[in-house]
């Protein structure tokens, strides 16, 4: 076990103003995720802390991690996409989501029952990895750029050319986390706040 992963545990992601009280929302699910996490490190995985939350890989590479909502908990498998499911339990993160798939869990007693279950998709994750498969990515032409966003771009061409200028891939992180917003207040507020980093060149990671 990692001690990173232990602070997670006591005081959540970090990423909210919940973090380190009684209302993080990883206090909701305490038994649930430490099961999931138990399962986790019995299939051999290496424990990390990424992005604030509890990352499980295998030779290096991101295979898995777990994480609390409101309503649920999650075990999300990054290359997901890439797995039979012949158990029809891997459920999209998002609507966005291309590669990763999540198993989602609400009591103790659904994460024993799946247990099984769970172990079979995380080996075979890991037989994705040592076979070094890839998942062919949506061209970023692709990703409808949000109304807000497109505002922005006429208003301030500059940034609009900073934005085209980013990788792809902090493209598709940017795009993705826009749209997932269901309100336009709420997206519009995330790009004003990533704003000054898109100008810098740099991803939401950076």
């Amino acid at each position: 076990m990692n001690p990173d992963v232990d602070i997670y545990f006591e005081e959540g992601c970090g990423r909210c103003a919940l973090a380190a009280t009684p209302d993080c929302k990883v206090h909701l699910w305490p038994r649930e995720l430490g099961m999931l996490r138990a399962i986790l490190l019995q299939c051999g995985l290496t424990e990390e802390r990424k992005w604030g939350v509890p990352c499980y890989t295998y030779n290096g590479n991101n295979v898995a991690l777990i994480g609390a909502f409101k309503d649920n908990c999650v075990l999300s498998l990054l290359k997901g996409s890439l797995l039979r499911d012949e158990a029809g339990l891997l459920q999209k993160a998002g609507n966005q989501s291309h590669i990763a798939r999540v198993m989602r869990f609400t009591s103790p007693q659904q994460v024993q029952e799946q247990t099984d279950f769970v172990k079979a998709y995380l080996y075979e994750a890991i037989g994705v990895e040592k076979a070094n498969l890839k998942v062919a990515r949506k061209p970023i032409e692709e990703y409808e750029i949000p109304e807000e966003l497109q505002v922005k771009f006429n208003l301030f061409p500059a940034f609009e050319e900073a934005f085209r200028a980013l990788t792809p891939g902090r493209q598709r992180g940017y795009l993705i986390h826009f749209s997932s917003a269901k309100q336009a207040q709420t997206r519009e507020t995330r790009i004003d706040r990533y704003m000054p980093k898109i100008m810098q060149g740099k991803g939401m990671m950076d």
